[in-house]
C-alpha cells in the first residue's frame, strides 16, 4: 500500500548564514545534510535532487503581504486553498471564525476519508487537553481542527501507552517530565524514528505536528534551536533507517519561518524548506511551489 509519512514542522524557514542568529547555520544536521549533499538549509540554498530526496523552497505567504501564520499556514498545507487570500490576510495562532469555517468545511482528512482511505494525526493528546476543549477553556489548533471535523478520532494517552501514537517531542520524555504521567513509554530519538516509519505502513497518511519548534522560535535561545534542530535530525535518521523508498513518501514541510532568525522573536517572511524522499518523489512534488501544492499531490498520489 502506498504511503505519506508527513513531519510537520512549525515555524521552520530558510534564513541567513549567520551563525549568531540562525540555528541552521550552527546546528550538526548530518541526516539533513546529507539529503542535500553537504549543502545546509539556507536562504540561498537551490531546489536540489540527490537521488533519493527532493529539496524545494517553498512560498508561505501566497502573494499575501505581511509575516505569514500558523492558522492560515497549516488550512493551506491541508486544504490546497490559498486560505489567507480568501479571508484577507495571514491569521494565527488559533482558527478565526473564517479560517474554521474552511477547515470544516473541505481538508485533507474529509478528502480521504470521503473516498474510503485511512489518515491519522498520530500526535497523542493527554486527557486535561481534551477537558479543556469541552469546558471551553481551549480551542483547536488548525490541524487537530481538520481531524475533528473529519471525524477521525484524536490520539490518547491509551493510544501513547500501546506505541499507537507519538509526543510531540518524539521520545515521551515530556510526558514524563511535564505532564507527570509515570506508566507511558520512553524512546530514544532513533527509536522514535524507527517507530514512526513502522507505524505509518498501517494506513494510506499519517500525519505527525512538531510544534516545539516555533514555541523555540519565540520564546528559546539559539542554542535551544541548534538542540531541536539537531533532535529532530536524529529522529529523521532513524526513519531513514527503517524506510523503504519503493513503498511509501516522508514529506517534510513547515507553515511560515521563525526559528531561523533569533534576532528577534517574530515569524519571518522566508521561504520554508521541504523535503521529499522516496522513488516516486517527481510525480508528488512537480506542484509544490507553495503551500497550496500538498493537498492536491497528497490525494494523487494516494488516489
Amino acid at each position: 500500500m502506498r504511503h505519506i509519512l508527513f513531519l510537520f514542522l512549525d515555524g521552520i524557514g530558510l534564513g541567513d548564514d549567520d551563525p549568531l542568529t540562525n540555528p541552521f547555520a550552527r546546528a550538526n544536521l548530518k541526516t539533513l545534510h546529507s539529503l542535500l549533499d553537504g549543502k545546509k538549509l539556507l536562504r540561498d540554498t537551490p531546489e536540489h535532487d540527490n537521488g533519493r530526496a527532493r529539496f524545494i523552497p517553498t512560498d508561505a505567504s501566497m502573494g499575501v503581504g505581511g509575516p505569514p501564520q500558523s492558522a492560515t499556514g497549516q488550512a493551506t498545507i491541508l486544504t490546497g486553498l490559498n486560505v489567507p487570500q480568501l479571508i484577507g490576510g495571514h491569521w494565527g495562532p488559533k482558527p478565526n471564525q473564517a479560517v474554521t469555517e474552511i477547515l470544516k468545511r473541505e481538508n485533507v482528512f474529509m478528502s480521504l476519508a470521503a473516498k474510503g482511505k485511512s489518515a491519522v494525526l498520530i500526535n497523542a493528546y493527554p486527557q486535561r487537553y481534551f477537558e479543556a476543549i469541552t469546558r471551553g477553556k481551549r480551542m483547536y489548533s488548525a490541524i487537530p481542527m481538520a481531524v475533528d471535523a473529519a471525524n477521525i478520532p484524536l490520539m490518547t494517552a491509551d493510544d501513547l501507552r500501546a506505541g499507537h501514537a507519538f509526543s510531540a517531542d518524539f521520545t515521551g520524555e515530556g510526558w514524563r517530565t511535564e505532564l507527570k504521567y509515570e506508566d507511558t513509554p520512553v524512546y530514544s530519538l532513533n527509536e522514535a524514528g524507527k517507530r514512526l516509519a513502522e507505524v505509518s505502513r498501517q494506513r494510506g497518511l499519517t500525519f505527525f505536528e512538531h510544534w516545539i519548534t516555533d514555541v523555540v522560535g519565540h520564546r528559546g535561545t539559539i542554542d535551544d534551536g541548534v538542540r531541536v534542530l539537531e533532535r529532530f535530525d536524529s529522529v529523521l535518521e532513524g526513519v531513514l533507517e527503517n524506510w523503504d523508498d519503493e513503498e511509501g513518501l516522508i514529506v517534510i514541510t513547515s507553515d511560515h519561518g521563525n526559528i531561523e532568525n533569533f534576532s528577534h522573536t517574530h515569524h519571518t517572511q522566508n521561504k520554508v524548506p521541504t523535503y521529499v524522499i522516496g522513488r516516486r518523489r517527481a510525480g508528488f512534488s512537480d506542484g509544490i511551489r507553495d503551500l497550496t501544492g500538498f493537498t492536491p499531490a497528497i490525494l494523487r498520489y494516494l488516489d
